[in-house]
């Protein structure tokens, strides 16, 4: 069996009542190249300890220990739970198929398929769900920099993002123009951005779209040297 590419670090959870189904699933995954844990029931996936690293969630829509496959996926949007899901089923209706992937499912497989057709879905669930990683690694990222600004650069940064031009925040805060092209600089330069829109981005990432959150507020005729 063809492994997934980069699935030494994903975790594929596999909810399935019967033994035999799941102990199966477990040899098919771990056959990929990829770590498998298997659950009986929704309860003790939900009460388990995660693998760090991407991973997705392989849900018997037919098990019968909390309720049903969909009961589960309610579960984790509750929580606010990303991993992503697939679901597999013995005989599963439209409706219920439909209600499936309207609340987010990757996919959902009525048996029998091949391998080759669930080891896809997976693995375009650990995709989805590596994309995740990847962006709330930037997000981290960006936040770590902005605590590098000085009270007067985040303001600077928060009125630029909110598309003041400089002559207007220099007004607005009371500097020089100058002075505000310096803290301007300096946070392209702490925030390593590439380019002016990439601040922007940034500043909008960080939820700085309220210059007057920032260190007191922001006033006209606040007359500062710096």
């Amino acid at each position: 069996m063809k492994g997934l590419p980069d699935s030494d670090t994903a975790t594929v959870y596999i909810v399935e009542s019967d033994l035999a189904g799941r102990s199966a699933l477990c040899a098919q995954f771990l056959a990929a190249g990829l770590r498998a844990r298997g659950f009986a029931c929704g309860a003790s996936f939900l009460a388990s300890e995660r693998a760090f690293g991407p991973a997705c969630l392989v849900v018997d829509v037919n098990f019968e220990a909390a309720g049903s496959g969909l009961a589960l996926q309610d579960a984790l949007a509750a929580t606010q739970d990303p991993i992503p899901v697939v679901f597999i089923a013995d005989d599963a209706d439209v409706a219920t198929s439909v209600q499936g992937m309207k609340a987010g499912a990757v996919d959902f497989l009525t048996k029998p398929f091949p391998d080759s057709v669930l080891l896809n879905a997976v693995g375009a669930a650990l995709a989805q769900d590596r994309l995740r990683l990847a962006r709330e690694k930037i997000s981290t990222t960006v936040a770590d920099r902005a605590q590098r600004l000085s009270p007067r650069e985040r303001e600077v940064m928060a009125l630029v993002a909110a598309g003041r031009m400089n002559k207007h925040i220099a007004d607005e805060l009371g500097i020089s123009e100058v002075t505000v092209k310096i803290h301007r600089g300096n946070a392209m330069r702490k925030m390593e951005a590439r380019s002016f829109a990439d601040l922007v981005i940034m500043a909008h990432k960080l939820g700085m779209t309220s210059p007057a959150l920032y260190h007191g507020g922001i006033g006209r005729h606040r007359r500062e040297t710096v």
